[in-house]
């Protein structure tokens, strides 16, 4: 998991979240804090102000405090909720307080109000609110201060019931939030499974290249991995024709060595001459074999072949040979049937079975294909004694040649195995009793469309 770039960007956007919403839900309770401290300042400087009614003004004797409004709030001792007036010198208080004394400091100036921290009579926390009046002009005036306090705990007990509420609708949020990221990553991440279904489609041969249709980031990806593709063929090319040019270059040697040798037999050198020519056999059959080898079209896998249409002319030519005309040709292929396979390696690996069991049948040769689960199933089967089963795993072996007659050389099931194994398929061998069976298993590939130009198929004969 820690190498999906997926779940790590969903990790990474989990985290974020999960900070940002943590972040968040502190701000709101700070924010919602202040909010209801300033509401309860609002409220408490506004009963301050109506315990400014107490004062009862006595002409030029000053003034004195009458008795206090009726609120049950303040009746109750240590209730939470407390009141201290000072007129001068004499003092009231709520009767919650009951006989302690509000701490006091420097009264603030007249017609403003202070917002202060004081210790409650049971060393709670307050929130209080002093306001400074003057009672009286001149200097017959009196200082008025005025303590309003109530409890923070109060603040605190709505503060939790605030978050208390509000997580809930964090984590709502935070899912919400989730969610949409994990579908923003998958569609983020689309055109990397886009380029991977078009590797794998590659790897099948159902497109050539990657191609540039992409989004704009992952173009240059793209286009190096077309790069290394053409580069690949071109030098799968170069090594093919390499190749050919070593083997035909070693067919005239080999022609003149077999010629020296015929001439050794003819003056006597019998056991000479046989030597020779059975060395320079078997290094023909090597270079057959090359030749073979550097004629399939191992790049070309992604082009599609008929074999309907292949058997039909490959066994159009065997029956013009004398040993084909004998031979009852039954061909059981459906039209519309194709093979993910180049055309020539097709008509290469399908003539060299059809000559072999040509070679070994009695009196017929069946020839059929079918699909079978996304895949191409041609069957090549013969009447004649089939093959001794010690040999069976031996038949693709280069250089093993299992004719009575001594005609064959050895590589044409081995140049097959070669041809099936580059497009991706299987050869498989096995005696029919009677008669032997060669079956090609290859990738099935969508019909040709109408007015593509054909393959050109090689000549056979």
């Amino acid at each position: 998991m820690t190498r999906s770039i997926r779940w790590r960007l969903v990790a990474a956007g989990a985290f974020a979240i999960a900070v940002a919403l943590a972040l968040s839900g502190m701000g709101l309770a700070v924010l919602f804090e202040r909010h209801v401290e300033r509401v309860a300042v609002a409220d408490l400087q506004a009963r301050a102000l109506a315990l400014a009614a107490m004062v009862q003004p006595n002409g030029d004797a000053g003034a004195s405090l009458r008795a206090p409004p009726d609120d049950p709030l303040y009746d109750q001792p240590f209730s939470g909720h407390y009141w201290q007036v000072m007129l001068g010198d004499e003092l009231r208080r709520s009767r919650s307080l009951w006989d302690y004394t509000l701490p006091t400091a420097q009264a603030p100036p007249p017609g403003e109000s202070a917002v202060r921290a004081l210790a409650g009579p049971q060393g709670e926390p307050l929130l209080a609110v002093e306001q400074g009046l003057l009672v009286g002009q001149g200097r017959g005036a009196v200082p008025l201060r005025i303590i309003v306090a109530s409890d923070r705990d109060e603040l605190a007990l709505a503060r939790r019931g605030f978050l208390g509420d509000l997580l809930p609708y964090l984590g709502l949020l935070g899912a919400a939030l989730l969610l949409a990221s994990w579908l923003q990553i998958t569609v983020g991440l689309e055109p990397l499974q886009q380029v991977g279904a078009r590797v794998a489609a590659l790897g099948s041969g159902a497109r050539p290249r990657i191609g540039q249709d992409l989004p704009t980031e992952v173009i240059p990806l793209a286009t190096e991995i077309d790069k290394l593709l053409d580069a690949r063929d071109r030098e799968l090319d170069r090594a093919r024709h390499r190749a050919a040019n070593l083997a035909h270059g070693f067919k005239t040697p080999l022609q003149a060595l077999l010629g020296d040798a015929a001439r050794l037999s003819g003056r006597g050198e019998a056991e000479i001459a046989r030597s020779v020519e059975a060395i320079a056999n078997q290094m023909r059959r090597h270079v057959d074999r090359e030749l073979a080898r550097a004629r399939i079209q191992s790049g070309r896998a992604r082009q599609s072949a008929e074999p309907g249409t292949i058997t039909a002319k490959l066994v159009g030519v065997l029956r013009r040979t004398p040993q084909g005309a004998g031979i009852d040709w039954q061909i059981a292929i459906p039209p519309g049937l194709y093979a993910r396979i180049d055309p020539d390696d097709l008509t290469e690996a399908l003539g060299a079975l059809l000559e072999n069991a040509m070679r070994h049948a009695g009196r017929s040769v069946h020839v059929s294909a079918r699909a079978q689960g996304g895949r191409v199933l041609i069957a090549i089967r013969d009447d004649g004694p089939g093959v001794p089963e010690a040999d069976l795993q031996r038949l693709t072996q280069r250089g093993l040649s299992l004719d009575p007659d001594g005609e064959g050389q050895g590589i044409g099931l081995a140049v097959v195995a070669d041809i099936v194994d580059a497009a991706h398929g299987e050869l498989r061998l096995a005696n029919a009793q009677p008669g032997f069976l060669a079956e090609l298993h290859l990738d099935a590939a969508p019909p040709v469309a109408p007015g593509a130009p054909p393959s050109p198929f090689p000549k056979y004969s």
